[in-house]
């Protein structure tokens, strides 16, 4: 993206690095982290090759240390070299310039999920009453996680707190997170030019929550409709129709969608170039990126997006055939959350259930673990093993192992169950390295797994 002015040719200019701050806005507002992805590589594409931009290269050099990404000789851009799942966390808060020191609840969280080998991704909405333990803490709305971690000084404040929840909860390894405020919505919305939304049915709300604590009065007619950033958001966000909250996921992948269609009109590249210089304000202004996303690991991705067909994009909720909805004591409504049907839902987003294809999955795998705890930290086997239950795994057997100082874990495979090797080695946070074959075809179980001092510290 750049301002009508011509920039010189050569290195990097700040529009290309606008370019790049536009790619991680969208990446993370639409909630669509690789659809995000896929969505910036055209963009990039189509603006690469029109005479409102310079030709351009990167200058940052690419980290030395980090394995997923290499330079590689005629490439303009980085290359994504990595095979792991790349996950990442968006988090929507109801920030208000009048509040600025409370602790915000997030209003809405989504995982966005890329599969590099199988070239597969999704989107999965989390309602944000669902009632979830929140590690170190107590059971609680899942939304509250953010909230606790800022007022509680939680290593990495609430972002990271609301990360170890999600993980815990959906058994999921997630790599980096976005915290989105609601200007920052509107603010982008506004200046891709407004999108366009099918209203499927109409939509009166007595009492929409506005900025100063206050409620108005909402409509919406059904049929086509051009929103605007307010006008969005309030349709983002509105709960008054009969499925609630859930309906209101599905509304926010709507917008996802139709956001994607918006800035992927190579009619609308001009209009986006133009307003460069206001996006990277907003990106400034409004967002928190995770500390360890680095911007060549998001151009590199970008780059190895474009083998991503939109059809390959799965977009799920955790919605009412996930949860039950109850009352606690002191009158909080909550849902519940149906443990084994979330995670059917998971599945399909991480492209683990079955495509009724006849490929084998995980469950058709149906192997029998064994944990084991490797270290001399008390009740871990048994902890993993709840843990590893409660997202899917069944667990045979759980014990001490043979000594307690291992120093790094293992997983291994005593006969060809190679897609619950894996699926443990996410789930537990461990390398590839970790994975091995066992010696021992007789033994009582397919997989063992044995946790290390590596496991433990973590």
């Amino acid at each position: 993206m750049t301002e009508t002015a011509e920039a010189p040719r050569g290195r990097v200019q700040m529009p290309y690095k606008l370019l790049m701050r536009l790619a991680v806005v969208l990446i993370y507002l639409i909630a669509a982290g690789v659809g995000g992805f896929v969505t910036f590589t055209r963009v990039r594409e189509e603006v690469g090759g029109s005479d409102f931009l310079p030709d351009f290269t990167i200058n940052t050099p690419v980290d030395e240390e980090n394995p997923n990404v290499e330079r590689v000789e005629g490439e303009t851009l980085p290359v994504w070299t990595g095979t792991d799942r790349v996950t990442v966390l968006i988090l929507g808060i109801d920030e208000r310039q009048q509040d600025q020191d409370d602790f915000w609840r997030t209003d809405t969280m989504m995982l966005a999920t890329l599969d590099p080998v199988t070239m597969q991704a999704g989107v999965l909405s989390i309602p944000r009453d669902l009632w979830v333990p929140i590690p170190g803490y107590t059971e609680n709305r899942i939304n509250t996680a953010h909230a606790l971690g800022d007022a509680y000084d939680h290593p990495g404040g609430g972002p990271a707190l609301a990360v170890e929840t999600v993980e815990y909860n959906l058994g999921v390894e997630i790599d980096y997170y976005v915290r989105v405020n609601f200007q920052a919505f509107v603010d982008m919305v506004d200046l891709i030019g407004g999108i366009d939304i099918d209203v499927t049915e109409p939509i009166d709300d007595d009492c929409y929550p506005t900025a100063d604590y206050g409620c108005e009065t909402l409509h919406f007619d059904a049929g086509p409709q051009h929103f605007y950033g307010e006008m969005a958001l309030k349709y983002a966000r509105v709960r008054h129709t009969s499925g609630g909250d859930f309906d209101r996921a599905r509304r926010q992948q709507q917008v996802i969608k139709a956001i994607l269609d918006q800035v992927t009109d190579t009619r609308k590249l001009p209009d986006l170039a133009a307003n460069a210089p206001e996006i990277w304000r907003v990106v400034q202004a409004y967002t928190k990126l995770d500390p360890d996303l680095q911007l060549d690991e998001i151009i590199a991705l970008a780059n190895l997006s474009t083998q991503v067909s939109s059809d390959d994009i799965r977009f799920r909720v955790v919605d009412e055939t996930c949860t039950i909805f109850a009352i606690t004591p002191d009158e909080m409504m909550i849902l519940v959350p149906l443990r084994d049907k979330i995670r059917d839902v998971r599945d399909e987003v991480f492209g683990l259930a079955s495509e009724g294809n006849g490929a084998p999955t995980v469950v058709s795998e149906a192997a029998t673990v064994t944990v084991l705890n490797g270290t001399t930290t008390p009740g871990l086997a048994g902890a993993t093993s709840e843990y590893l239950e409660a997202n899917g795994i069944a667990v045979a057997y759980y014990d001490n192992a043979d000594r307690q100082d291992y120093d790094t874990s293992l997983v291994i495979l005593n006969r060809d169950k190679p897609l619950t090797g894996s699926y443990l080695l996410e789930a537990l946070g461990l390398p590839e390295s970790a994975l091995i074959n066992g010696s021992n075809p007789t033994a009582d179980h397919d997989v063992v797994v044995i946790l290390g001092a590596d496991y433990a510290s973590e």
